[in-house]
């Protein structure tokens, strides 16, 4: 199985479609641009939405749910909204199909045309932002804090499986807030809570920072993102947060009387997170033989595999089993029992190897006989006899180490390739033969960005924050810069 998988060294990108298409994550679909996430995929997803979830709500937040459908004019209220989004936006122009009178299927009915055009939603800031207008009157109506879970429609000409989609799945956070401080608090607190996911969670070490002017949210004030690295060495955006300022709350007239009676517009954060994590974590932990899954967002943490000769060897062994799935099962480990005929053993292992399940349990009739099983990690591949005796224990306490383990490597290197730059030469080479995140000076211009971005494909990725100050020359105009900003080429 492995050997169907094209190798990272030889073709990273050809690698990365082989791991969603055979490790069972996603499908390619008959509407181009959009993909079919299978089980597999999905359940990771699932994982990932219901921890996010989880930390959403222990953060003071509710779910609600917004059309997936927005008027045009609601677009046009915000200027900078409406020009980040519009190359992008689908439109739906007629409501009615009818059939064909020369007998060639459905047509679009010429009579059914929309009074006015509806765009499938990029994002939602518009329309939340006008049910907004009737749910704030008062500052005893703020904070509002509202997460929707949904599905956004972004026209994407060149696409990837997972990281770049004309549909995917997100989450998207929109509150409302009596002052910028308190908006600010709460952008920086989601960009908190995204780290603390990335890290805890998926094994995903991440640099928290802000963006720059031209690379921030089409409408905010402020863009905090975290930012990952993955094996290629190019850098992936893994969630931002929003300052948006009062601009939406102006554009669609959402004041509240303060405690003094006065009116002002209120203050706003959007933030949101997509199922490109599932492309990141694919990227960041995996190898040529599959899938690498963290046991913490792993669909299935553990598979026991029985090998047996005849039915009274699987008879002993199935009773065994059925102790250790209920010691494993209280301890809310994922678990699987394949005892299936249809395959043998050793396809089964390549088959979980490829999948990323974490651990593995081979228990045959010796072991069954010396109480033991065979134990092998999909991390580092190692395998060991553990005892069946508090089983359960030392499985608990490996996925942990599994865990932590991940988190280390990524982390290793990640740190391995933060690189300053000191002059222009320098900088493209390391960006040509290093790669990730390259620390250098910048003069704060947006032309002198953009320069460098047409030079040499990379962006600044983000000004980390609490970045430390120091003197120095802009590695290409020379200017004057009082700081190092973190430079990539990206996903």
């Amino acid at each position: 199985m492995a050997k169907e998988i094209t190798s990272r060294e030889q073709d990273y990108s050809q690698w990365y479609n082989d791991l969603i298409l055979k490790g069972g994550l996603a499908d390619y679909s008959a509407v181009r641009g959009c993909m079919v996430i299978k089980p597999h995929g999905f359940a990771l997803w699932e994982h990932m939405r219901d921890q996010l979830d989880k930390m959403f709500k222990e953060t003071g937040h509710v779910n609600a749910y917004f059309p997936l459908f927005i008027p045009k004019s609601f677009l046009s209220k915000e200027a900078a909204h409406v020009e980040g989004f519009a190359k992008e936006c689908a439109v739906v122009t007629h409501y009615r199909l009818k059939n064909d009178p020369n007998g060639n299927g459905v047509v679009v009915d010429p009579e059914a045309k929309l009074e006015e055009e509806l765009i499938v939603r990029p994002t939602s800031e518009t329309i939340i932002w006008n049910s907004y207008k009737d749910w704030i009157q008062s500052y005893r109506d703020l904070p509002l804090l509202i997460n929707q879970w949904a599905n956004v429609v972004r026209w994407e000409m060149r696409t990837r499986l997972f990281l770049r989609t004309a549909e995917f799945l997100w989450q998207e956070g929109h509150t409302a807030h009596a002052t910028a401080a308190e908006a600010i608090a709460e952008t920086k607190q989601m960009l908190d809570v995204y780290a603390q996911f990335a890290e805890e969670w998926m094994a995903l070490p991440v640099i928290k920072g802000v963006k720059t002017a031209n690379e921030r949210f089409a409408g905010a004030e402020d863009t905090y993102c975290i930012e990952a690295l993955m094996q290629d060495g190019k850098a992936l955006q893994a969630g931002t947060s929003h300052f948006l300022g009062q601009n939406f709350a102006k554009a669609f007239d959402v004041k509240f009387s303060d405690k003094d009676n006065k009116l002002d517009y209120v203050w706003a954060t959007s933030w949101g997170v997509s199922t490109r994590l599932v492309g990141a974590l694919v990227m960041a932990h995996s190898d040529d033989d599959g899938l690498i899954l963290p046991p913490r967002i792993a669909p299935l943490q553990v598979v026991i595999v029985p090998i047996y000769k005849g039915a009274d060897q699987k008879t002993l062994i199935d009773a065994r089993v059925q102790e250790l799935l209920n010691g494993l099962k209280k301890r809310g480990i994922r678990v699987k029992y394949d005892d299936s005929d249809n395959n043998r053993p050793g396809w089964k292992f390549a088959e979980y190897e490829m999948k990323g399940v974490p651990v593995r349990i081979a228990l045959g009739a010796r072991d069954l006989e010396n109480n033991v099983a065979e134990v092998a990690r999909r991390d580092t591949r190692e395998k060991k006899s553990v005892s069946l005796d508090g089983l359960d224990e030392s499985i608990a306490q490996l996925l942990e180490d599994i865990q932590q383990s991940m988190y280390n490597k990524a982390k290793a290197y990640r740190d391995e390739h933060i690189t300053e730059a000191t002059s222009w030469d320098e900088f493209v080479q390391l960006l040509d033969t290093k790669g990730g995140f390259i620390a250098a000076h910048w003069d704060g211009t947006a032309e002198t960005e953009e320069n460098i971005k047409q030079q040499t494909k990379a962006t600044i990725r983000c000004i980390p924050l609490y970045n430390p100050q120091e003197e120095g020359k802009c590695i290409l105009s020379g200017k004057p810069s009082k700081e190092r900003v973190l430079f990539a080429r990206a996903y």
